[in-house]
């Protein structure tokens, strides 16, 4: 593996179940457990892990797309289910719908045209999250003497 292969973040907590990741440019963004009450709205990790997947795809398709026309309206939509099982807990059932439409124009029809081959290339071959979790890799956990 190279240096320009490896990607990394950095998680540091902040309070009771609450965190803050780093990426090595210096971007952050805050994660934490849910609350009952409702006041942190923070994104827990299994919606950043939704997020990522649903991303991912997106950035894919519109530069795919963006190439012949800025779309009218560019949504991504992820769900699924968690549950908890003798695998222990995870996520099933992972749905990724798009809702984009192109306005009338120059371009237009051609980045509707491939919208749908975008959507399918970045899921088979080129989105790193929804790859990763589909083919299946192993994390390793590790912890370091304090």
């Amino acid at each position: 593996m190279s240096e320009d292969s490896r990607r990394s973040v950095v998680v540091e907590r902040t309070g009771t179940g609450r965190f803050v990741a780093t990426n090595a440019r210096g971007g952050t963004i805050r994660l934490g457990t849910a609350s009952d009450d409702g006041r942190n709205t923070d994104f827990t990790p299994v919606e950043l892990l939704l997020a990522a997947i649903g991303g991912c795809t997106a950035a894919d398709a519109d530069v795919a797309t963006g190439r012949h026309a800025d779309p009218a309206e560019f949504s991504v939509s992820v769900t699924g289910d968690k549950v908890s099982d003798e695998l222990g807990n995870r996520m099933t059932g992972l749905t990724v719908t798009f809702s984009v439409a192109f306005p009338d124009g120059e371009g237009a029809e051609r980045a509707r045209a491939i919208l749908p081959r975008a959507i399918r290339t970045s899921h088979d071959r080129l989105c790193t999250v929804s790859r990763t979790v589909e083919i299946g890799t192993p994390v390793a956990v590790t912890l370091e003497d304090a």
